[in-house]
């Protein structure tokens, strides 16, 4: 090489390096990101898996009118209400918003007041000038309060930092009234106490998504009351009990009620005011213990800067060289993966079970873990658990694969968690999919749990008669659409959970659980109808339910939430078979062509809230659509994956509050991204494969937990060139499309040549495909149901 063109080459790679660069990691998220559209994410201040999310609330509406506030916050909203300790990231349903503190410059109002009325109540104004997120740190101008307010948190406490107008009276209000999803009566009953040296504590215990959910708080503030005033706001209370101390506001020590307001009020004060929260699910004295387990004093800037050390730390564990843009997207991506799970023990490791006790948390030798809740499993058993068992410690898996036997083990039912928050059980969704995160962990050799428990949990799950339709199941081969609803949607969805079970006892040497569960894995041919090519439900007697539409998409009907053309693909265990089925690798890309391609102009899914980011009949914006665009590897045309995923990643992703094309669903659309962009994606959690697709970064870094690195590079990798030409691991040629978990974690490079056009012939064969139960060219055509 010439030197004048050796010095051109490196003056290029140092500035591509430079602008692929110019940001940290922390400083390339945006939280902003997902807060507008149907993302459903929020922007405050939360420690990785934080126990706290301390976040605006931007309008609290009737539980109908919620949906775009699932997460409390909303972009394009001009108010802000005040500061809520407990946020889901994403979710499609929601609730929280427990513990809302507002900062007052002057007199406080009671009453939040109307969005479009400025002082009608105590919400302020605000713009997004000024407003600030940052991982572990949130910070607003409230133009009618006139307080800049700043927010951080730890594991398990949040603290406000409020800076009011130099000689205005300082005043916080507490509202223990809002909630997200809020509708009357949600509050069942609640409790402000204030103690003699100033520490507000209290309770409430709220009806909604998680009925009976109790929580505790405690307060401290950093500088001491001047005065104080407890309201119960309920009106029509029938009896209000006899004369007691304390019936002025002013006078009260304790108020309980259903409708709660405290004000605090500090006079005139030098300098910033802060407010020190923590909350439990066991008590105020544990809440109040809480309190000094991540900052003994009210140091703002040290325990922001001990979280943004405990992001960098996180983020770090991959290293993305990529366009600006990309580097966003991803490290947003990332962190937003990294907020559930949530932290749920206290600093004592008691939590409140799915019994509503106390329990501590300790494993079956005696060992203390840490608890943790919000269980989102039916969208987070995809990738979000398959992530989290490659950037963050062992004893991360251990602890959630603890908590889900745990619960198991206190649930009234013996069962695992289905969508679990704050420990208590919501029933939503389908399928028992704690499972395979359990089974996934295990056979990547992710140990510190009880492997006999977990597999009788496991177990447990999959034979509980009168969840979901599974006795019939267990009787039928599938779930009859006659007695149960989506039953389509169930039967596939338990089949692969049954096939995580039979993965993880045939390694157990529990041969007997493994026929059984290997045998029921193939149920999900009981459902497939060969001559339409789709999944159809079935009645009790063998005959599928008509008419059939495989367009519609209506809530409890035959599939959960999405239709025929999504469900159809959903056989992640045995894709060689069900490529089989649809009749053999052309038939298979064709249908797949058509999925994408289908056009919707004249179908209207408005009344399906969670239908978004449609790509023909993909659906993009909701979980059964995720694993699609692989598929296409498992029919022997990768290039057609590679193109899809462009395709996908363009169209559903970009830095901007609006962002994100459907909810988060608690980390596993960021999940997805993540993957994706590395160039391999999880299709079958349990099979310790990941599919090769094609990769969106320049060079990535994988820092593993066990110490090693992994690196990815994408060489030629432009908008013009996005088909893999060529793969190689560790300096050999790669032909298939598949890679296995064991090799990742042994460290080692894999490398990408990007191409403009399409490389045909690369992993095409049979013997280059993903592993399938049946493999391929095998039990094509063979249903196995058998009529009662």
């Amino acid at each position: 090489m010439r030197p004048g063109l050796v010095l051109a080459v490196v003056a290029a790679l140092a500035a591509s390096s430079a602008f692929a660069q110019d940001k940290s990691a922390y400083d390339a998220v945006d939280p902003f990101i997902g807060t507008g559209g149907d993302g459903h994410t929020f922007p405050g201040a939360v420690a990785p898996f934080g126990m706290v999310q301390l976040s605006p609330d931007t309008d609290i509406l009737p539980f109908k009118q919620s949906y775009a506030r699932a997460a409390g916050y909303r972009y394009s909203d001009p108010t802000i209400l005040g500061f809520s300790h407990t946020h889901f990231s994403g979710s499609g349903h929601s609730d929280l918003g427990d513990v809302l503190l507002a900062p007052v410059g002057g007199e406080a109002k009671l009453e939040p007041g109307e969005a479009d009325k400025p002082g009608s109540g105590y919400r302020s104004r605000f713009t997004h000038d000024g407003e600030v997120a940052q991982p572990g740190y949130y910070a607003v101008t409230l133009t009618d309060s006139q307080v800049r307010a700043e927010l951080t948190a730890g594991p398990r406490t949040g603290l406000h930092r409020y800076t009011f107008q130099k000689g205005a009276r300082a005043q916080v209000l507490l509202d223990l009234r809002t909630s997200i999803y809020n509708y009357p009566g949600k509050v069942s009953w609640s409790r402000i106490r204030v103690a003699e040296d100033g520490t507000v504590t209290g309770m409430r215990e709220t009806r909604g998504w998680a009925p009976g959910r109790q929580l505790y708080f405690a307060i401290r503030f950093s500088k001491p009351l001047v005065g104080k005033a407890l309201y119960n706001r309920e009106a029509d209370v029938p009896y209000k009990g006899f004369a007691q101390p304390g019936r002025t506001p002013g006078d009260r020590a304790q108020v309980e009620g259903r409708a709660l307001v405290g004000v605090f009020d500090f006079g005139t004060i030098d300098g910033p005011l802060v407010a020190k929260v923590a909350i439990s699910s066991v008590s105020e004295a544990n809440a109040v213990l809480n309190l000094s387990s991540d900052e003994k004093g009210f140091d703002f800037d040290g325990l922001r800067a001990r979280t943004k050390a405990e992001w960098e730390k996180a983020l770090g564990a991959v290293e993305i060289a990529a366009p600006a843009a990309t580097r966003t997207n991803v490290y947003t991506a990332l962190y937003h993966a990294l907020l559930a799970p949530s932290v749920f023990s206290d600093a004592d490791g008691r939590y409140r079970g799915p019994d509503n006790e106390v329990h501590e948390a300790r494993t079956s030798d005696g060992k203390g873990f840490t608890f943790h809740s919000t269980f989102s499993l039916w969208d987070t058993f995809r990738a979000e658990h398959p992530l989290l068992t490659l950037v963050q410690p062992e004893r991360r898996t251990s602890d959630v694969v603890n908590s889900l036997i745990a619960s198991q083990q206190e649930s009234p039912y013996g069962i695992l968690p289905v969508w679990q928050f704050h420990g208590q059980e919501t029933w939503t969704m389908i399928g028992y999919h704690a499972v395979p995160v359990i089974a996934d962990a295990w056979l990547k050799g992710i140990r510190g749990f009880d492997e006999k428990a977990a597999l009788d949990a496991m177990v447990k799950s999959a034979t509980y008669a009168p969840y979901g339709g599974l006795g019939d199941y267990m009787r039928l081969g599938y779930v009859p659409i006659d007695k149960e609803p989506e039953a389509a949607s169930k039967t596939v969805e338990y089949a692969y959970d049954d096939w995580t079970i039979a993965r993880m006892a045939r390694a157990m040497g529990r041969d007997d659980v493994a026929a059984t569960f290997e045998k029921r894995a193939g149920n999900w041919r009981n459902s497939f109808d060969a001559k339409t090519g789709f999944l159809r439900a079935r009645k009790s007697d063998g005959s599928f339910r008509t008419p059939f539409d495989p367009t519609a998409i209506n809530y409890g009907s035959d599939y959960t939430e999405g239709n025929a053309w999504q469900y159809s693909w959903f056989a992640p265990q045995d894709l060689g078979g069900l490529v089989g089925l649809m009749g053999g690798d052309a038939a298979t890309v064709r249908k797949l062509d058509a999925m994408f391609d289908f056009d919707n102009s004249k179908l209207d899914y408005s009344h399906a809230e969670d239908i978004a980011g449609l790509i023909g009949q993909y659906i993009h914006g909701n979980e059964p659509s995720h694993h699609v665009a692989y598929l296409y590897d498992y029919a022997g045309a990768p290039w057609r994956t590679q193109a899809r995923l462009t395709q996908i990643v363009k169209s559903q992703y970009k830095p901007t509050p609006d962002g994100l094309s459907g909810n988060d669903d608690l980390g596993q659309m960021s999940a997805w991204l993540v993957f994706t962009s590395l160039g391999f994606y999880p299709v079958a959690p349990g099979s310790n494969e990941y599919v090769i697709g094609r990769p969106f970064v320049e060079r990535a870094v994988l820092n593993l937990p066990n110490g090693k690195r992994f690196t990815v590079r994408a060489a030629g990798l432009s908008d013009a060139a996005p088909y893999v030409a060529a793969v190689t691991l560790n300096g050999r040629p790669l032909a298939r499309s598949f890679l296995r978990d064991a090799e990742i974690r042994a460290g080692g490079e894999l490398v990408f040549t990007m191409s403009a056009t399409p490389n045909r012939a690369w992993a095409t064969g049979v013997k280059d495909r993903p592993m399938s139960m049946t493999g391929y060219g095998t039990g094509y055509g063979k249903s196995g149901i058998t009529a009662p």
